[in-house]
């Protein structure tokens, strides 16, 4: 059997929507590469249109500028992380502890492994980086889509918890885990045990607070 052609030649299934989106897709692959390569202040959008091979005017159609490039960027890696974030949880049904060290294992360990985070972390402490706020200051897509994952998993194994409590906890646990991976302090098992640890009291206090 053929597998579908992913130059752009020829009828794409899937249909213009498809196109658009492997076109994206084309590009931001080529950001990412340029980013590790040489940090994103080393990142020029015609050298990704090059890498993409597009023409540069293509790149700033779709995505307005390198800032726009740069979220589109953190997105598809948020994205990422969180399914994995899901499934982590989803492997450990109702137990709290379990699941939550499992998703910030995860998390803190592929986060170390990830040449674009050590890209970014390399860059920032060597001077500034654009990309560094999408974890840090503009963290607001990684918190609320890690946030997200959390509260849904909690949503099914602890329906009775208070709704405000458990945003709480959420959020805290997130960000917690965002601080140790741009500034790591202890190794990934014994981050993941603490926080774990954690996260079992803050859903634990949410699942006996009354709703109110």
């Amino acid at each position: 059997m053929g597998e579908l052609p992913n130059d752009g030649a020829g009828p794409a299934r899937g249909g213009p929507e498809s196109s658009k989106q492997r076109l994206r897709d084309a590009i931001v692959d080529a950001a990412r590469a340029q980013a590790i390569a040489a940090g994103w202040d080393g990142v020029r959008m015609g050298g990704v249109a090059q890498a993409a091979g597009v023409s540069r005017q293509t790149v700033y159609n779709e995505f307005g500028s390198k800032a726009g490039l740069a979220e589109a960027l953190a997105r598809r890696e948020v994205d990422r992380f969180v399914g994995e974030v899901r499934a982590a949880l989803a492997a450990h049904g109702p137990d709290v502890r379990a699941a939550a060290y499992a998703a910030i294992r995860h998390t803190l360990a592929a986060a170390a492994d990830n040449p674009l985070v050590k890209a970014i972390l390399t860059s920032a402490r060597g001077g500034s980086d654009e990309l560094l706020p999408y974890l840090t200051t503009r963290s607001e897509l990684v918190l609320a889509e890690s946030s997200a994952a959390l509260l849904e998993w909690a949503a099914h194994h602890l329906p009775e918890s208070d709704p405000a409590a458990l945003a709480f906890a959420a959020d805290t646990i997130v960000r917690l885990v965002v601080s140790h991976i741009v500034l790591p302090r202890t190794p990934v098992d014994e981050t993941a045990d603490k926080l774990s640890t954690l996260a079992l009291h803050l859903f634990h206090a949410a699942a006996t607070r009354p709703a109110g």
